[in-house]
């Protein structure tokens, strides 16, 4: 067993968007967002073993390694290619949970490109993002590796240039439950609502918003009272289903004098945005 373990970065990303445009028939959300990596990020730490075994080594307090995304891509990429090795995977979180941040979703496409190099498995970008997307929604952004528009359930990409940018970002400390706050949301917002009757008024909004933010805010008092800390310097957005709220700056010092005025209340952190997903170039 090899072990020398290599480190790979699993980014965090904002969502610049979100509009929720429908709902399919199996229970998915249709989406139209725009999704930032940022320079936030896990690392992703693997050493690659010759008996086949997938092991995580520091598995999560209370969450069973067998039900990591880590473990679950590991698996997956060894079922679908037959490769008879197996690795020992290391995470150091640095991304909040249930922050809306990605942070699960960029561990396992980490792996999945890392390893798809370590056990030389030679599969496609493409390959890779449609093992992902059996992962969860927002495992292809990651692999696809570029700041993109997503439309479908997220996984139809489209690549588009951000400018430079720094974040101001925000953790109310309140861990937001994807599942309940889109069953919320489709409960008051999406009832009676056809497809088209909600992209007519999406055409009459401003394209910076989150459909979701409101539904969140009434649901985690947390959550309000950080937007309208952060209201008084910008336009703040939430990013996914929550929790974290953030405010696009044009410049470090900008975004460190923000923080700095509202760190007293809140924990948060400074950002970078990045072109790309820093293993764009080792697929």
């Amino acid at each position: 067993m090899n072990e020398n373990y290599l480190a790979f970065a699993a980014p965090a990303k904002l969502n610049l968007s979100l509009h929720i445009v429908g709902k399919r028939a199996d229970g998915y959300h249709l989406l139209d967002t725009v999704f930032r990596f940022i320079d936030l990020a896990d690392t992703i730490e693997l050493a690659v073993r010759d008996d086949g075994e997938i092991v995580l080594v520091n598995p999560l307090p209370g969450v069973p390694a067998e039900s990591d995304l880590t473990v679950r891509a590991a698996r997956l990429l060894q079922q679908y290619s037959g490769s008879t090795l197996g690795v020992n995977i290391r995470v150091s979180k640095r991304i909040p949970m249930g922050g809306g941040l990605g942070g699960g979703s960029s561990d396992a496409a980490t792996v999945l490109l890392a390893l798809n190099r370590l056990w030389q498995t030679v599969l496609t970008r493409a390959q890779l993002m449609v093992l992902g997307l059996q992962l969860g929604a927002d495992v292809p952004v990651f692999i696809f590796g570029r700041n993109a528009r997503a439309t479908g359930i997220g996984e139809e990409l489209s690549e588009i240039k951000a400018l430079p940018a720094w974040y101001v970002v925000l953790h109310p400390g309140v861990n937001v439950p994807t599942a309940e706050v889109f069953k919320t949301f489709s409960q008051k917002v999406l009832t009676g609502q056809d497809e088209v009757g909600i992209m007519r008024i999406l055409k009459t909004t401003q394209q910076q918003r989150n459909a979701l933010q409101q539904v969140v805010c009434e649901m985690y008092p947390a959550v309000s009272e950080a937007v309208s800390e952060l209201s008084k310097y910008g336009s703040p957005l939430m990013t996914g289903s929550g929790s974290c709220v953030f405010l696009e700056c044009q410049s470090e010092s900008q975004a460190n004098r923000i923080y700095t005025a509202v760190s007293a209340r809140f924990n948060g952190f400074v950002t970078r945005g990045l072109s790309q997903h820093p293993l764009y170039d080792k697929v």
